[in-house]
Formats: C-alpha cells, structure tokens, sequence
C-alpha cells in the first residue's frame, strides 16, 4: 500500500491556499518558513505533482495545489472532527453535557455534529457514549445521560424523541461471492432464509433487520458479532453475507472490498432519532445539539 501523506503537510498545504502564501501559512504553523518548505516539497514528491509555484515574490498555490488543497480540506476537516469525538469519549464523567449514541450513528454522523455544537457553544466539554440503541434508551432513562441517539425502529415508553435523519440497510458480499453474479435482484424470503452476518440483539440494525423478517422464515445467523467493524471484516473474508447500515459500508463498497447486491419487495430503511426523558427540560447545550441533529 502506497504510504499516506501527514495531516500536518496537508493542513500547512490547505494553510497556503487560504492564507495566500507559504510564509503566511508557516506563521500559522508555528514553523520556519524553510521547514514548511521542505514539508511541501516531501509532499510533492509523494503525490508525484507539483503542488506550489516558487516564485522571488513568494510561493503559492499551483493548479494542481488548488485541486489537492481542496481535497486536503476534507481530510483535515474530518480529521478535526474525529479528535472532537475521541474527546468526548474520553472525558467521561467530567462533561457538562453527557450524550450516548448508537454505534452507527456514534461512527458517522456524532463527529460532525459535536464539531458544529463547538462552535456554536464554545468550551462545553461533551462526554460520549458509544453503545447500542437498547442501552441509549436505558441510560437516558436512568438519567445518566442528557440526550440520546438511535438507530431501532421503536422508542420506549417514558421518552422523547424527534427524527434526526434515516438510513438505509444494505446487503454486502465479498467480491467473489455468488450473489455478485445474479441477474435479478434478491427478494425477502431467500434473504431471510439465508444464514447472515448480523449486529448482535439489542442493536438498531439488528432490530430493524429482525422486524423486515418478522413475517418471513429466517434462517439462524452464521455469525452474530458487536460491532460494525466486525461483521464487515467476517463479510470481506467470505464468512457470509452481511446486512449493515449504508454509512457503515461506503468506503468498503467505493474501493470494491465489498459489493451491494440489489434488493426487491423488502423495506430496509429506518429511522433515526434523538431521545429524552419525557418532560426534561434539555440544557442549552443539549437543545442546541438537537437542533444541530435535527437540520437537514
């Protein structure tokens, strides 16, 4: 595998672009200017095109710089928001605002809303929780979390909800399964029959997968596993085929790792909602998260 390029030279990179020159883009770095330089020109080499135009009036950006810059942004960005998620794993107990998620939505979609809510509530430490929705349902019951997401199809008695978004359930293969082959696509009954990789009880996806099947004969699962992670790697190595969220699977189906097969007659889209306790009244941090889960 080709080694990736550092964070830091693509952020002094995007730096460049935003601030308009090298020297500036340094300054902001905390650098030297002949240190940023050599960084940009590691990075060239890496990337095999030339990134900036060096000039006696300074360095800026080249064509394809702009283009790389760009692209860079996301990364740098993405990057931000994992290390805000990270943090708020890790501070625990000593948060201000307490927040549990299921593990789709917790992996995809938290990172970026806790990105926002920093800059909406500056210095509100958030502490996360990352289990599946039946455990978010009862922590925010038990009062040890302000403000819950979940993936599963139902929200238990005693709590609030408003819908944050949908997602879509797909069946994967690993590439050289037989399903890749078919010439139609597969309908309810010969899913459910089929013995599957799946998310263990309790979680959104298992749940949601469970109530499409409720009228069917199912088949026992192949492999039951606790996380996304898992029963994407037991799909990939041929285990089964595998039944996960859509985000869950994205990077996975764009570099060919896996492959959707197209389904018939069967709903496997759910819905995604935040919860709390019935007639709390959320905190300004906790409102101002909702509000920021809720936005299209």
């Amino acid at each position: 595998m080709t080694e990736l390029p550092d964070l830091a030279s693509l952020k002094l990179l995007v730096d460049v672009g935003e601030l308009g020159s090298l020297g500036r883009a340094a300054r902001a770095a905390g650098i030297a200017q002949p240190s940023a330089s050599k960084r940009i020109a590691h990075l060239e080499r890496r990337l095999g095109l030339p990134l900036l135009e060096r000039t006696p009036r300074g360095s800026t950006l080249t064509a394809e710089g702009r283009m790389v810059a760009g692209w860079a942004a996301e990364l740098v960005s993405a990057a931000q928001e994992l290390v805000r998620a990270a943090q708020a794993v890790r501070q625990g107990a000593a948060a201000l605002l307490r927040v549990a998620a299921s593990m789709t939505v917790a992996e995809y979609l938290v990172p970026r809303w806790l990105g926002e809510l920093q800059n909406r509530e500056p210095g509100v430490p958030v502490g996360l929780d990352v289990v599946n929705s039946a455990d978010v349902a009862a922590r925010v019951l038990a009062e040890e979390v302000e403000l819950g997401f979940v993936e599963g199809p139902n929200v238990p008695e005693g709590l609030a909800s408003r819908v944050v978004g949908t997602d879509r359930l797909v069946v994967v293969v690993a590439p050289g399964h037989p399903w890749t082959r078919r010439r139609t696509a597969l309908r309810g009954p010969e899913l459910a029959g089929t013995p599957l990789v799946v998310r263990e009880r309790g979680s959104g996806t298992r749940e949601t997968l469970d109530l499409a099947f409720l009228e069917l004969r199912q088949a026992s699962p192949r492999l039951e596993l606790g996380s996304n992670s898992a029963v994407k790697g037991a799909a990939q190595a041929g285990a089964a085929p595998a039944v996960l969220s859509g985000y869950a699977v994205e990077a996975e189906l764009a570099t060919g790792r896996l492959v959707e097969v197209p389904l018939a007659g069967i709903n496997l889209v759910r819905t995604l909602r935040a919860v709390w306790r019935s007639g709390r009244n959320l905190t300004r941090p906790a409102a101002a998260l909702l509000d920021i889960s809720s936005r299209p």
